[in-house]
Formats: C-alpha cells, structure tokens, sequence
C-alpha cells in the first residue's frame, strides 16, 4: 500500500476532487499526497452500522463485522466498475443478534469496497495530519478569492 512517505508533493482541494478514481491517479500513478476530503456516502443515519464499524483485513481480503463475522467475496466489480461486494453468510445474519443494527431490511449484510480504496484510506490517514490541517486553513483562504471573482464579478 502506498503510505504518505512515499509521496513527492501535495495538492489542496475540495471534496469535489475526491473520488476513489482521481485520488488513485494522485496517490499511486502521480505520487501526489491529496490533501482532498474523501468523497464517501459509506456513512449511514439510520442508527445501522456504516462501513467504517467492519474492519478489512488486506492479507485475507475479507472484512470482519462487529459481531465478529466474517464478509467474503468473489471479487466481481458492480455498478459502474469500481466497488466490490463482500458478502456475510445468511446464516450468520439470520441468527446474530445485531441484525436490527447491521441489515434490519435485507437477508444478508454486504459492503461495498473500492478497487481504489487504498487511495481513499491514504488520504483519509493524511487529513489526520497537521500539515493536513494548515493546508485546508491556506485553501481555505483561496476559495474565498475564487468565490469573490466568482459572485461579483461574475466570472464564472
């Protein structure tokens, strides 16, 4: 996995610029550090559990769920190309007594992981970062010209 340290330069920007596909092309074809938000609609508000409550284990390529079952698959892309689905077992989710928590409307859990999530958990690691910090403080500072240019002089 690429780390931070392997990296030669940085960019600064919105959220916009952190999709799974431009963070990889930053991260492992550029060798960019991305000071990006990570684009991520992984995180629920149905009091059910995210993606971030399973941990993903590389050496197997498989994830665990808080009731410490194990997510599978058969590593087939979806949709449009990018994630695959990881799978608990029925009978894992028929019996466990986080059901309610995890998948209360479907039979099974699945979860859904990038190809380009090692860039995604790169630029989640480097927002931990102070040097992250000051370059979204300086950002932040720009954005304010290009909104000025944008609004009142009308250049668009």
């Amino acid at each position: 996995m690429t780390g931070p340290s392997r990296l030669t330069r940085f960019v600064a920007a919105d959220s916009a610029y952190g999709s799974g596909e431009m963070l990889n092309w930053l991260v492992n074809e550029k060798r960019i550090e991305p000071h990006i938000p990570v684009f991520d609609h992984s995180l629920r508000d149905d009091d059910t559990f995210s993606r971030a409550d399973f941990t993903y284990d590389p050496e197997h390529d498989e994830y665990t769920c808080p009731a410490s079952k194990t997510l599978t698959t058969k590593g087939t892309v979806v949709n449009n190309g990018t994630p695959i689905l990881y799978w608990a077992s029925r009978q894992d989710c028929r019996d466990c007594p986080l059901k309610k928590r995890c998948c209360p409307k479907e039979p099974v859990r699945k979860v859904p992981r990038s190809i380009h999530e090692d860039a995604r958990d790169v630029a989640r690691d480097i927002a931990k970062t102070d040097a992250y910090i000051v370059s979204r403080r300086e950002r932040n500072k720009i954005e304010m010209h290009f909104a000025h240019l944008k609004r009142i002089l009308r250049l668009g």
